[in-house]
């Protein structure tokens, strides 16, 4: 899922690369990460990373970064993405965070839109610096 749309198959690779599982251990054994997988009749059709950010900002607040969002295409369209989300905008809440975040690649007006009809707002302009 991660190379199925063109931005990621420009940056994906071969899925049996070891650096995937080495991250994934990574995300696992962390405490402030979280991996989740919808699957239905035992295929995984969508994923997402929840990783929470400890800042001195906001009196010390928590926040949780939304990362990743997939969905199968055989399973878009059909409000997956959307309870996917709500899903992890809950667990946030519950977990004592003051706000969700997320970034998305600036060519995917889809999702701009699908973010904005969540409430989400694009209050700050982001920036990344290739290091490879």
């Amino acid at each position: 899922m991660l190379a199925d749309d063109p931005l990621g198959a420009r940056r994906e690779g071969d899925p049996g690369d070891p650096r995937y599982l080495a991250a994934f251990e990574r995300i696992d054994a962390d405490p402030y990460d979280e991996l989740i997988v919808a699957e239905r009749d035992g295929k995984v059709i969508g994923t997402m990373q929840l990783s929470y950010l400890a800042g001195l900002s906001r009196l010390g607040a928590e926040r949780c970064q939304i990362e990743a969002v997939r969905v199968a295409a055989s399973a878009r369209g059909q409000g997956l993405g959307r309870r996917m989300i709500r899903w992890g905008i809950d667990r946030a809440r519950a977990r004592g965070c003051v706000m969700v975040q997320l970034t998305s690649d600036k060519s995917r007006a889809d999702a701009h839109r699908f973010y904005d009809s969540l409430g989400f707002t694009a209050s700050h302009e982001g920036y990344k610096l290739a290091l490879s």
